[in-house]
């Protein structure tokens, strides 16, 4: 059996060392995640996959917060973040910034992500919802399109965290093709 490695062994690098890395061309949006739990996992995912940026909307808990740091393990310190109080007003800044805006949300004519391929070169921002209510219709409208996770279950439902490390190891392992 394989051993497990040590941390030690893992090739992490330091806060320093990952500012320094180049833009990945993703930026997370969570539009009014309800749980200061949910928006730490979606911070440890972003350090994962090296997001360029997670910006909180609306209702969103911003750190410090002992139940962000909880999940994110100092994530939340690394990755660079900015709150927004309007989702809406930030997906049209993004636009006008050059970003392609995706809605992770089960919409009509929404792109399963298995079927898509992120475009070299191309930056985008992907939002993700509330734990209830999902995205705004609002920002669903405004968006450039909207992305879907299969799932063939009963509940037809991810955690909002959970989605957000789905959808990052996507469009990582996409880029890496």
């Amino acid at each position: 059996m394989p051993r497990k490695l040590l941390n030690i062994e893992l090739g992490r690098v330091s806060a320093e060392e990952y500012r320094s890395m180049p833009p990945s061309g993703i930026v997370v949006v969570l539009d009014n995640v309800r749980s200061a739990h949910n928006v730490g996992s979606a911070f440890r995912s972003s350090d994962a996959f090296k997001v360029d940026r997670v910006v909180l909307c609306g209702i969103t808990a911003v750190p410090p917060s002992a139940e962000i740091h909880k999940s994110a393990l100092g994530a939340e310190d690394i990755v660079p973040w900015e709150h927004c109080g309007d989702t809406l007003a930030l997906v049209r800044r993004l636009q006008a910034e050059g970003w392609t805006v995706l809605s992770v949300e089960q919409t009509e004519n929404a792109l399963e992500l298995q079927r898509f391929c992120p475009e070299p070169g191309r930056r985008y921002a992907l939002v993700f919802g509330n734990e209830v209510d999902g995205v705004q219709q609002e920002v669903v409208d405004a968006s450039d399109g909207a992305l879907v996770i299969p799932q063939f279950g009963t509940k037809h439902s991810l955690n909002v965290s959970v989605s957000v490390g789905v959808v990052l190891w996507h469009f990582t392992s996409a880029r890496a093709e």
